[in-house]
């Protein structure tokens, strides 16, 4: 008796996950943005069980005693996604040489409370889209997976892939300082190189490639209209990920770098800085999405000049911003995929949301913003489990208490969010 009553208890114990998981949960929404539909429904009701979202419909009375989140009095949208972030590294600061300052240990650490504070600000979902430290950011995504520690869902790209010397190295130091390898794991030289590299990162589970197509606005010794990687290096990246289930994307500022990347077949363009018309209608004709952050050249002008970043860096911003943001304005117009991406980790992680703005002011309705960052970028990243409040997708949801599509800096001040069924705050 006593081995059966033991028996039944480690039964339980074991199935205790799997019920909690199945429990059922309310949300009153008194106004639901519907990102699929471009529309705003009045009282609805949001089924959840466990993770994920079973059925959205308008208000009735869930059965008595069942557990509800009154939310009846705010805007509920899906989590909001940033398709370029880096989480998994120390930040920008007035020191070139600041990656070799911190070991793997303090980068991940770092990683973990960057990853909190985008969370807390409403973005349950990032695209990762580099780190230094080559796969500090694998760690932090399945940290995250794991339920060790708080932050929003992560794809991520393992490390950059790049030319010696070029965008995606750490630069701007003494000659015959020698660069840690585990910071040079996605240098190539040529089209072979890259197969080899890319092949590597997906054998330790990245998601995506990314490609540092041309120079970059904060890397010492390169310019943001040089070419650096060759179509054929790009295309080689391209096929590899292909043959995974994937795809790259590519850091691109330069007109020729975007044009040749888009031939090459990458899914996104990062950055897009100096785009003309023709790049533009590559991008709309192939279906390419840009990911523009048109905040942050503001933020490195400030910060840069009253920090003393160097010359160089603040040269190059200026040269890019309003370039950057011109063609923006121009590929809305046009009807080119935009999705929200805003390089944070250059700006403080958790003012993700300031971007909103910038992108309204230049062009898009506050519809087309908030589509932007969540059902635009979860196609982009080619997931159905994200991106919208529909039946099938996880229940990742924030709620505000003004009206975004009045305000959008109303996505500045999130009161409620929600990650997989579960309130974060």
């Amino acid at each position: 008796m006593v081995r059966w009553i033991g028996a039944i208890a480690a039964l339980m114990l074991c199935m205790m996950p799997a019920l909690a998981q199945a429990q059922t949960t309310y949300v009153h929404a008194g106004r639901l943005v519907d990102v699929q539909a471009g529309r705003v429904l009045t009282d609805q009701r949001i089924t959840i069980e466990g993770e994920r979202i079973v059925a959205v419909e308008p208000w009735s009375a869930p059965p008595e005693g069942a557990t509800v989140i009154d939310w009846s009095q705010l805007t509920v949208l899906p989590g909001l996604i940033d398709a370029h972030t880096h989480l998994a590294d120390w930040g920008q600061t007035d020191n070139v040489a600041e990656p070799l300052l911190h070991s793997p240990q303090k980068i991940a650490l770092i990683g973990a409370h960057h990853a909190r504070l985008t969370l807390e600000a409403g973005f349950t979902s990032v695209r990762d889209v580099g780190t230094f430290r080559a796969f500090g950011d694998v760690a932090l995504r399945d940290a995250i997976n794991r339920g060790w520690v708080p932050g929003p869902r992560m794809w991520v790209a393992g490390a950059y892939l790049t030319v010696p010397g070029g965008g995606g190295e750490v630069t701007g130091f003494a000659h015959g300082v020698t660069v840690p390898e585990d910071m040079r794991v996605g240098v190539v030289r040529n089209a072979d190189e890259m197969r080899a590299a890319a092949r590597y990162l997906f054998q330790q589970r990245v998601d995506f490639l990314k490609l540092i197509a041309t120079g970059a606005v904060l890397a010492e010794g390169t310019e943001p209209g040089a070419m650096e990687l060759t179509e054929d290096e790009m295309r080689a990246a391209v096929d590899v990920a292909r043959g995974y289930g994937s795809y790259a994307t590519a850091h691109a500022h330069g007109a020729e770098g975007i044009k040749a990347a888009i031939r090459a077949g990458v899914r996104s363009i990062e950055h897009a800085s100096l785009i003309d018309d023709e790049g533009i209608r590559m991008a709309r004709e192939a279906g390419v999405w840009l990911v523009m952050d048109v905040y942050n050249g503001d933020f490195i002008d400030e910060v840069g000049t009253r920090d003393g970043w160097p010359a160089d860096m603040l040269r190059k911003n200026r040269e890019t911003t309003d370039e950057q943001r011109a063609g923006f304005a121009r590929a809305v117009a046009a009807g080119a995929r935009i999705a929200f991406g805003t390089d944070a980790g250059v700006f403080p992680h958790g003012d993700n949301a300031r971007q909103f703005a910038y992108m309204v002011r230049h062009g898009m309705t506050p519809m087309q913003a908030i589509r932007s960052a969540t059902i635009e970028v979860a196609d982009m990243m080619m997931t159905q489990d994200v991106g919208a409040i529909a039946p099938g997708r996880y229940a990742d949801m924030v709620a505000v208490s003004e009206d975004p599509l009045a305000d959008i800096t109303a996505l500045e001040r999130i009161a409620h969010v929600m990650k997989g069924g579960a309130l974060v705050r």
